[in-house]
């Protein structure tokens, strides 16, 4: 798969304050892309009045670089401690997609330029905490790794927790550009983990994002750079055949990870908001996600709004299916949750 390449990018004035924002002006130029800089506050300088679904996917090919608060990190459990705002939004077009719940209609890419001073924001937080480890999470609203190109971002946040006694870092993505991360000095401090789903759901609902086995073979690279290396197995489905297909997808991992020594897995299963489903339906219109009400259970999350998850009997069924399989074909994975 090609890697993203954005068709414009808008460029706070506060942004070319800082190195890394500088940095990145530069290399936007030499790849000829369309930069655009715009005053340091309001809105970007675009056509409002589009159909929803265009301005949706318009958004995905924006890229805003800008100055991001760190006045306070938000939580990020069960992952992690804290979000950790490196970037915000995704070239991708996964149609059951959490993050339009809080991104809306703009899901812009941003890149935040203030990377040094998020990074002293971390450490203070890691101070405080210790001598006990804190650990943040790096793709709590984002995918970073399709734009890591451009920012960089990720390879400075591994170098700085690789001199961290006290603080971890860990993101996950569905991406496979990994190759800029593999000299990095990392200390084992830095966990990378890969969103993975069947063969049925990626191509079904995950468009513009690489393959199953693009993505293995990315994982395999990070495996032999001798980093922390994790799944995520989400978002699980319950569809005809589900079982057959979740069970090539274990037997795929134990064939390049052997009884899934070294690797940590998470599982989460399909949820939906009222928020995210209003925009799926006007942006995947005849979308094939399964959102009947009557057969989920409504439960509140721990950001305050309700979402739809599988009622008892279906986690049920989901939970010992997956944790049998693992426990036959990756015993040695260090399992943390279902949810």
């Amino acid at each position: 798969m090609p890697s993203f390449k954005p068709e414009l990018v808008f460029f706070r004035e506060n942004a070319l304050d800082y190195t890394a924002g500088e940095q990145l002006f530069e290399k936007l130029k030499k790849e000829k892309i369309s930069v655009k800089i715009i005053s340091s506050r309001g809105p970007l300088p675009i056509d409002y009045d589009l159909p929803f679904k265009k301005q949706f996917h318009r958004a995905k090919k924006i890229i805003l670089v800008s100055v991001r608060s760190v006045n306070k990190f938000q939580s990020c459990k069960p992952s992690a401690h804290f979000q950790l705002p490196l970037v915000s939004g995704c070239p991708g077009n996964c149609h059951y997609c959490y993050l339009s719940t809080n991104l809306g209609k703009n899901p812009y890419i941003k890149i935040y330029a203030n990377i040094e001073e998020i990074l002293n924001r971390a450490e203070k937080y890691i101070e405080e905490a210790s001598p006990e480890i804190t650990i943040f999470e790096g793709a709590a609203t984002s995918d970073p790794l399709p734009v890591e190109k451009w920012s960089g971002s990720l390879a400075r946040t591994i170098n700085f927790f690789a001199g961290q006694k006290y603080g971890r870092f860990r993101f996950v993505s569905k991406f496979d550009r990994v190759d800029t991360l593999l000299s990095c000095k990392h200390s084992g401090h830095t966990e990378i983990r890969f969103s993975l789903n069947t063969d049925h759901i990626i191509k079904k609902f995950e468009s513009n994002t690489p393959g199953l086995e693009e993505r293995l073979q990315a994982a395999k690279k990070i495996k032999e750079a001798n980093y922390p290396l994790g799944f995520l197995i989400a978002p699980i489905f319950i569809y005809q055949n589900w079982q057959q297909d979740y069970l090539l997808l274990l037997k795929k991992l134990n064939k390049l990870f052997p009884e899934g020594k070294g690797i940590s897995l998470e599982l989460i299963t399909h949820r939906f908001t009222d928020r995210a489903e209003k925009i799926i339906d006007q942006v995947y219109p005849g979308h094939q996600l399964p959102h009947a009400r009557d057969k989920r259970k409504f439960k509140y999350g721990q950001f305050g709004y309700g979402k739809y998850v599988y009622p008892a009997d279906k986690m049920n069924q989901i939970k010992t299916f997956m944790l049998d399989k693992i426990q036959l074909l990756l015993p040695e994975a260090d399992y943390k949750y279902l949810v």
